[in-house]
């Protein structure tokens, strides 16, 4: 797939969770956003409803700072979008998490997680073989809280997913938009 293919066939969009606190006596699932990711999760929103980025499912960590991430992204977006919690992506490998993608059933055709690093990054890494050079760079920089990477992929469904065969469409940061 390149810039100029067609619509995707499928479409990931991986969301690492926004800037997260770290309270004292506070179990690491139980974190919530900090007052920098209660700002930049709607950052990603209002990006992502602007560039019609619109998830038909979100797959979203059980974790508090994942779950106000999501809400703040999701107040955004113009339309409701099917969620569902998905505690098989908190705190795991690349991996994991690819066979989680892989079981999404073949109606959805852009599918958004809400994770955590090392995870979020990893499989961006794991997936993407080609994409648009400068995202690319930036994402293989670093991958921050409130990161956006949107993989495109030119197969049938979620299950033909596998590693290099993703096109790196975009990679965004809250400070990228400011």
């Amino acid at each position: 797939m390149t810039k100029n293919s067609a619509v995707p066939r499928r479409r990931l969009i991986l969301l690492r969770h926004a800037k997260s606190a770290w309270p004292e006596g506070v179990a690491d699932e139980e974190r919530p956003l900090a007052e920098r990711g209660r700002k930049s999760a709607p950052v990603i929103g209002a990006y992502m409803a602007r560039e019609k980025l619109i998830p038909d499912l979100a797959l979203v960590s059980p974790a508090r700072r994942a779950q106000e991430t999501w809400e703040l992204v999701r107040e955004a977006l113009p339309k409701k979008v099917a969620e569902r919690d998905a505690p098989d992506i908190y705190e795991v490998a690349a991996g994991n998490i690819l066979e989680v993608i892989r079981t999404v059933k073949p109606g959805i055709r852009t599918l958004l997680m809400v994770g955590h690093n090392p995870g979020m990054e990893d499989l961006a890494s794991l997936l993407v073989k080609e994409g648009d050079a400068d995202a690319m760079g930036r994402m293989k920089e670093k991958f921050p809280t409130a990161g956006l990477a949107v993989i495109d992929f030119d197969v049938e469904g979620w299950g033909d997913i596998a590693p290099g065969n993703g096109y790196l469409e975009r990679f965004v940061t809250p400070r990228s938009l400011d």
